[in-house]
């Protein structure tokens, strides 16, 4: 008897899959709406979409100490973006702090600990920089050629 899908974080069954990434992504956009808390109706210094045409996420904007909510929000739903590769796309970003560093290595262990791989894409300068100053914490991220 196969068991019923539970609302654990785990990956939903086939075939609802857009259902999942509509819930999930408005589920993301309210947290980080929270999160940022400003109630001045500007923009957020950082976004996050889901992308189009493979599993994972565009981030656009600065990860700093202003925005680690926002990442926080964002990296968790991109964790539990289901298949194999799941795509993390930085071109739009034009920095990320040592901590939000940080959180994209432990985002890639919460996903490397399910048997798949977080896939970064177009990295901004910052984050090479603190690659190659931290080269033993940040081995395990992957760089898309």
């Amino acid at each position: 008897m196969t068991p019923a899908h539970r609302n654990d974080g785990s990956v939903p069954p086939q075939g609802a899959q857009s259902l999942y990434d509509d819930v999930v992504w408005a589920d993301a956009v309210m947290r980080c709406a929270d999160a940022a808390g400003t109630g001045t109706g500007a923009p957020r210094p950082l976004t996050a979409r889901p992308l189009r045409d493979r599993p994972g996420a565009l981030l656009h904007g600065n990860c700093d100490l202003d925005t680690r909510p926002v990442l926080s929000a964002a990296l968790c739903v991109v964790t539990r973006i289901p298949g194999p590769v799941v795509h993390l796309d930085l071109s739009g970003v034009a920095f990320l702090d040592a901590a939000a560093v940080a959180a994209l290595v432990q985002a890639n262990a919460t996903v490397a600990g399910q048997g798949r791989r977080l896939l970064l894409h177009h990295p901004p300068y910052s984050l090479r920089k603190v690659v190659e100053m931290f080269p033993d914490e940040c081995a395990a991220l992957e760089v898309a050629a």
